[in-house]
């Protein structure tokens, strides 16, 4: 029987073909050849790439017997998932390989704002001795202010402790008591800003977190503020941020991550009290070598027919074909509940009712948790590592299953127990030939309508007028509405509204609908389709 054939398109590690083994036929070619690459797809069960391999929706077509792309590197902006997902093909990234060197980047930030290391360092090629020039501070007893304490923010905490700092966090996912095991004093952002000597970012960027270090934010810091990014491009408003280090309203910034990449006529390249490095969180020998073996290991799961911990749009493993349906309804609904939640989540608890539970469910579990996750950590969330995030943040997860459905032939749904008691949840079933997905319930209310990207939930006291109010609102800020859907447990009580739109609604037009209709909860939530 012939080898499967995995085709290596760029250079990789030797250890990445070692962690292959024997039991394929490895063949390389130049993936920026595209002619040379579309040949030798056409045979090809597997490709191993890292980020100058298109592999586009063109490409997947020519590899009708590909079951695997697989991605040496974090990033996916060279793979089409969508065009993968419609072939049956796969994905895979390496999405922990650079963890500890992102994280020590940002330390490498933080040192050399302290100490003038790179203009010093040039002042000396220049053959100038400025000593007094570039007097520095020192990092002990300084207060550091960590926005996102996930894996990497929680690396960063880990080593800035051994500097004698103290060491504060904004993080509206994490509670209390992680925090404190990893010796951090979570604050929220405003305190944050006021409070640290140096800011370091850890998030994803999101519709929320766009822009979340601004004007605003820029006011309220010291005059000593340096801040870092080595997350996100987009996070800091680099116009604001230009302007704040121009006036010298904050002493400095480190930035590895640009809006645009390269950030060509940046005025941020004119300032000296900025230090600029061309994004290589990723840029290490041992990243690297990491990324190439963790996908070489995928890739012989994939081709297995095992699951694969870091598929980032389809489960592998033997799934029953009544479940399978189910699992990018159940990451959606884990986006729901996260955008629901007003704080950090302590318990959840995902439950299967109807058919579907006579079989192993675990893989929908897996899927909500995964999407539970995606928005609130800066690392690629997998199968795998979802339950160990939840673990990590203190989180009790919950599977139940029952045969029973009375409305639905089958329904899922995720609730979650927030740190002040609330229990937020989202439900929702898969009808019809085309697996159309429905939300079905919000929040212990019924309701029925399609998912969609855009949706608005709101909560407020049932009355006449209020449908009018937030649809001129929407009307005036040229949002438009798809659908809606009203629910209320009893007259004259709260009343739930769910509304979907053609387009993402801004923080701010919310912030105003909220206080004209007197509601108790307005939540915008935005959902990443990922199959």
């Amino acid at each position: 029987m012939s080898k499967p054939i995995v085709l290596i398109a760029e250079e990789l590690s030797p250890a990445t073909v070692e962690a292959l083994g024997p039991d394929f036929d490895v063949r390389s070619v130049d993936g920026t050849d595209r002619p040379a690459l579309f040949d030798a797809l056409a045979d090809a069960n597997a490709v191993l790439i890292r980020s100058a391999t298109k592999m586009d929706e063109e490409a997947v077509s020519k590899a009708p017997k590909l079951k695997v792309i697989a991605r040496a590197g974090v990033g996916l902006d060279n793979v089409d998932i969508k065009a993968a997902t419609a072939a049956g093909v796969m994905v895979v990234n390496a999405p922990t390989s650079n963890v500890i060197s992102a994280a020590e980047l940002a330390i490498g930030h933080i040192m050399a704002l302290s100490r003038h290391i790179p203009s010093s360092h040039a002042s000396m090629k220049e053959g100038k001795w400025l000593r007094s020039k570039f007097t520095g501070v020192e990092l002990y007893e300084k207060t550091i202010g960590i926005v996102g304490l996930g894996r990497i923010g929680t690396l960063v905490a880990q080593r800035l402790a051994g500097f004698g700092a103290t060491l504060i966090g904004y993080d509206p996912y994490v509670t209390q008591a992680r925090a404190e095991q990893i010796g951090v004093e979570l604050v929220d952002l405003e305190e944050l800003m006021k409070r640290s000597d140096y800011v370091t970012i850890h998030i994803p960027k999101t519709a929320e977190t766009t822009g979340m270090i601004s004007t605003k934010e820029f006011a309220m810091a010291k005059p000593n503020l340096r801040i870092v990014n080595c997350s996100r491009g987009g996070i800091i408003d680099e116009d604001a941020l230009y302007k704040a280090l121009k006036a010298k309203q904050i002493a400095g910034a480190g930035l590895d991550v640009y809006v645009s990449e390269p950030p060509t006529g940046s005025p941020l390249l004119e300032l000296e009290n900025v230090i600029l490095t061309p994004h290589l969180g990723a840029s290490t020998d041992e990243a690297q070598e990491k990324a190439g073996v963790s996908v070489a290991r995928s890739v012989r799961l994939a081709l297995a027919g095992d699951l694969v911990p870091d598929a980032v749009n389809v489960a592998g493993g033997v799934i029953d074909s009544s479940v399978k349906p189910g699992i990018p309804l159940a990451e959606k609904l884990g986006q729901i509940v996260a955008g629901l939640a007003h704080t950090s989540i302590v318990s959840v608890e995902f439950e299967a009712r109807g058919e579907i539970a006579a079989h192993d469910v675990t893989v929908l579990k897996l899927a909500a948790l995964k999407g539970l996750f995606q928005t609130m950590v800066t690392e690629q969330v997998s199968y795998v590592n979802a339950p160990i995030m939840a673990e990590q943040r203190g989180v009790e997860v919950r599977l139940t299953q029952d045969t029973v459905s009375d409305e639905y032939r089958n329904v899922t749904t995720l609730k979650a127990v927030l740190s002040d008691g609330t229990v937020v949840s989202a439900g929702g079933t898969v009808i019809g030939p085309k697996h159309h997905q429905k939300v079905v319930s919000i929040n212990g209310y019924d309701v029925e309508l399609s998912m969609a990207d855009n949706m608005v939930v709101m909560v407020y006291q049932d009355r006449p007028g209020i449908v009018a109010i937030y649809g001129a609102a929407f009307a005036e800020a040229q949002i438009n509405i798809a659908a809606m859907t009203i629910a209320r447990q009893q007259k004259g009580g709260k009343a739930l509204s769910v509304i979907t739109v053609d387009s993402p609604i801004a923080p701010e037009l919310l912030e105003g609908l909220k206080d004209q209709i007197q509601a108790e909860m307005i939540r915008a939530i935005s959902i990443t389709e990922q199959y």
